[in-house]
């Protein structure tokens, strides 16, 4: 991706939705405070920020969960410092970890950096893009110290149900494991789709959450993300980040104050584009059924498209890179060939014509391939 996402017109792929400008986020405040909160911002000194979040963002965060406080918050650089310092301050080498799979790869292999046995929680074709608990179940022993579940998942769209995730819990709770919960897309809801979950951390005390502004508010430049666990894990998450990157941006973590306080509104912005390219990408799959499959996102905004063609993944991304424009991430690049990755968070606009414009190129090459066959 890194090879195109900065060339190309039609992006596709992209994991998040939309992103939001700081223009947009001061017009998220009532008329009559706009003006006075971009002179807060202006008049903002850049210092050092409060190293764990301030109290204010902490607050925010912790009144979006249906238990806890300010304290059991630390606010990070992004969702991916929370897992790093999730994974480092939990596991020791020789510990079971299970992780979905494909997925997010930090995920799985900063545990098998770290020296874990990980054992993978298949999410896939095999599974029809569904999580299989009673598989999870079998992968269970009283070895394992941690369970690690991405819903709704990247990069097939699956969900698991509120009874699946409590089962989840309580199969956690049945050998002492502990439930690391990368809820990246949560909020981001799809017409038609799944209920979400409660988060694991409102589960109980062995349920962590982790969350991020990146995915569900179009404010990865932000690289804002959280922890939401018990208070003795935060502090000691805390301890370590002040040898990573110790605190937050000061203005970004002002910025986020924002976009949290209104988040309903952002949520509301998030569903109209949702709403458009899932009606744009369910006509597509139709019209180019004979050559393509899909099963739609029930959350989030990814799901995995199968396409019938002798070309490998990669291959066919770059090519539709380099001669359309579009990008489509190579399902490859998650352990299923013949696959692509789409995400419907992108401007309405830009994504159907993304999709025309691979649909022009699949009809080429299946011609030419049956030319070949003839």
């Amino acid at each position: 991706m890194s090879r195109h996402e900065t060339h190309v017109k039609y992006d596709i792929a992209e994991s998040g939705i939309l992103p939001m400008t700081t223009a947009d986020l001061l017009d998220l405040l009532p008329a009559g405070e706009r003006a006075a909160a971009l002179d807060r911002l202006l008049a903002l000194p850049l210092g050092y920020s409060e190293a764990r979040g301030t109290e204010e963002l902490r607050g925010l965060l912790a009144a979006t969960y249906a238990r806890g406080d300010a304290d059991q918050i630390l606010v990070t650089t992004g969702a991916i410092e929370a897992n790093f310092l999730l994974f480092n301050e939990l596991l020791e080498p020789g510990d079971h970890v299970i992780a979905p799979y494909p997925a997010y790869q930090q995920l799985y292999s900063v545990p098998r950096a770290i020296g874990c046995d990980v054992s993978l929680w298949k999410v896939g074709p095999e599974t029809g893009y569904q999580y299989d608990v009673d598989a999870l179940e079998r992968l269970i022993t009283p070895r394992t110290r941690l369970i690690v579940v991405n819903t709704p998942h990247n990069p097939t769209g699956a969900m698991l149900s509120p009874a699946d995730a409590r089962r989840v819990y309580a199969l956690a709770e049945s050998v002492g494991a502990t439930i690391l919960g990368d809820e990246a897309y949560r909020w981001l809801a799809v017409p038609g789709g799944a209920d979400f979950a409660t988060p694991f951390f409102d589960m109980g005390e062995r349920g962590i959450s982790v969350g991020t502004l990146s995915k569900p508010f179009g404010l990865p430049g932000l690289r804002i993300g959280w922890i939401a666990g018990p208070p003795d894990l935060v502090r000691r998450c805390w301890g370590l980040r002040d040898y990573i990157t110790l605190s937050p941006g000061k203005l970004n973590d002002a910025l986020a104050c924002i976009a949290v306080a209104h988040r309903d509104r952002i949520v509301e912005r998030n569903t109209r584009i949702i709403t458009a390219n899932l009606a744009t990408a369910t006509r597509f799959m139709a019209e180019h059924s004979t050559l393509l499959t899909w099963t739609p996102p029930r959350g989030g905004l990814l799901a995995l498209i199968k396409y019938d063609l002798p070309m490998p993944s990669l291959e066919l991304a770059d090519k539709l890179a380099i001669e359309e424009s579009v990008m489509l991430a190579p399902g490859s690049a998650f352990g299923y060939e013949h696959h692509l990755r789409l995400g419907i968070g992108q401007r309405p606009a830009i994504f159907e014509e993304g999709l025309r414009r691979a649909g022009t190129c699949f009809a080429k090459l299946r011609t030419q391939n049956l030319e070949l066959r003839t």
